[in-house]
């Protein structure tokens, strides 16, 4: 029989963007929902009654997840197609080779940003991490984090979170295998909800080292956003835990190819780019591997021949990996 608690969990999970939780009174039991983002109505609900408060917050559904429509473009589905996957739609398509007819590099560097995703995933593994965070995941794409970090760590666990309907689809269907992987409904700009998603929490200890991903998500958030979030998850992280982030950046790029990628992805999500210096100040607290922040690409490249190498003149993505510094104990005379 499910308890309050469960039902608590359940709305917890289809509201994101609503801290919700139960208050008693004299005499009373009460639930209180309350806006976790600025501007998102209603701002607050409260009532003794758990129907009426999901009746309440039903407006403000779409907010905490994106809406699925195949005939707009999503970022999700474009990033598949020019990673050569399947799961997209002609609107897909369309707006991608747009695109890439004015700024072929751009697959370029997609493709070459899941590289990196795998040998930064490899790399943290084999420096003894058997947890990861992939936040902001997208469509399943072999090799897949957790299949990555089991080559190096059988007994890694990985929990994916994503707040796209059709990437959980997918994700549930094809990810969540065993009890080793996990996957959470959630929102980059609201850790505090996903961070206390069971299905983090059951798989995800943060009381030891963590490597969290924010691969190719943190330029669709605006700056404010992007800022918030990565200190919100440097302060969850404990000492030792690894921080691999990608994002595009303002620095090298050509203005007219943000101009296209906003245009092609509408209201969906803000395009932003940050100069090298903003990417960098991320990584604030932490040790970054060498060779740094570099270019995708350049992130330990493989020695193979066939390594892929984009034209960088009008289109730059930086990555880094890092590492989380000790807190330096406070000194005593």
């Amino acid at each position: 029989m499910p308890t309050l608690s469960d039902d608590l969990t359940v709305l917890r999970a289809e509201f994101p963007a609503y801290k919700i939780w139960q208050e008693h009174t004299p005499g009373r039991a009460r639930y209180v929902a309350r806006s976790l983002r600025d501007g998102l109505n209603p701002h607050t609900v409260v009532t003794s009654d758990l129907a009426e408060l999901r009746n309440a917050l039903e407006p403000a559904r779409s907010t905490g997840m994106l809406a699925f429509t195949p005939d707009q473009p999503n970022i999700a589905r474009m990033y598949d197609y020019w990673l050569q996957g399947k799961d997209h739609y002609s609107a897909d398509r369309a707006a991608a080779d747009e695109i890439t007819e004015k700024f072929p590099e751009v697959a370029q560097i997609a493709q070459a940003n899941r590289a990196f995703l795998v040998r930064a995933v490899r790399h943290v593994a084999r420096q003894g991490i058997t947890q990861f965070l992939d936040l902001g995941s997208g469509l399943p794409t072999s090799p897949n984090t957790h299949e990555v970090a089991c080559e190096a760590a059988p007994d890694a666990r990985v929990c994916y979170v994503d707040n796209d309907p059709v990437v959980l689809a997918h994700a549930r269907a094809l990810l969540a295998i065993d009890g080793k992987v996990s996957v959470a409904t959630g929102d980059i700009r609201d850790p505090a909800t996903f961070l206390t998603d069971p299905a983090l929490t059951h798989l995800i200890d943060p009381a030891t080292p963590v490597c969290v991903l924010l691969v190719s998500v943190l330029h669709f958030l605006t700056a404010a956003e992007a800022d918030a979030a990565v200190a919100a998850i440097r302060h969850w992280m404990a000492p030792g835990s690894y921080l691999v982030i990608s994002a595009g950046t303002s620095t090298g790029t050509d203005p007219e190819l943000v101009r296209c990628l906003r245009a092609a992805y509408g209201d969906t999500a803000p395009v932003t780019g940050r100069t090298a210096d903003e990417i960098a100040a991320w990584f604030d607290g932490f040790s970054l591997a060498r060779p740094g922040l570099v270019d995708v690409w350049a992130w330990r490249p493989s020695d193979s021949p066939r390594t892929l190498r984009p034209d960088v003149s009008r289109a730059r993505f930086l990555a880094g990996v890092g590492r989380k510094l000790p807190v330096a104990p406070e000194w005593q005379p």
